[in-house]
């Protein structure tokens, strides 16, 4: 419950700067979809991760990586004796695994209607 507030009581909403950090990156559209896959399904190479992503377009999803990795969420590792490029989450992205968990749980319980 809520206590009232009087007209001299002054409440500082601001956000906290790696509150606002974190939302910024989860809250982008494809990321938190990228994020998860590649905890479901470990490192991948591009073309597997498009695959599972299909209404994503190349050209977003080569930036979200981008940005993903500028972030320290996810590692690109390049192969010089080839062209394969895979993508895998860093220890920080991996630490994200419960937090996706508990947003799976909670759309599950809230949005149980809405279809795959």
């Amino acid at each position: 419950m809520r206590q009232a507030v009087g007209v001299e009581d002054e409440i500082n909403y601001y956000l906290c700067p790696k509150f606002e950090k974190t939302f910024s990156f989860l809250g982008k559209k494809w990321n938190g979809l990228i994020i998860d896959v590649l905890l479901q399904e470990g490192t991948m190479r591009f073309r597997e991760l498009a695959r599972q992503i299909p209404k994503c377009s190349d050209r977003v999803l080569v930036e979200r990586l981008r940005e993903l990795e500028q972030d320290g969420i996810l590692d690109r590792q390049e192969h010089p004796e080839s062209s394969l490029i895979e993508y895998s989450l860093t220890d920080q992205g991996e630490e994200l695994a419960p937090i996706m968990h508990s947003i799976h749980s909670w759309s599950e319980k809230w949005y149980a209607g809405l279809k795959k």
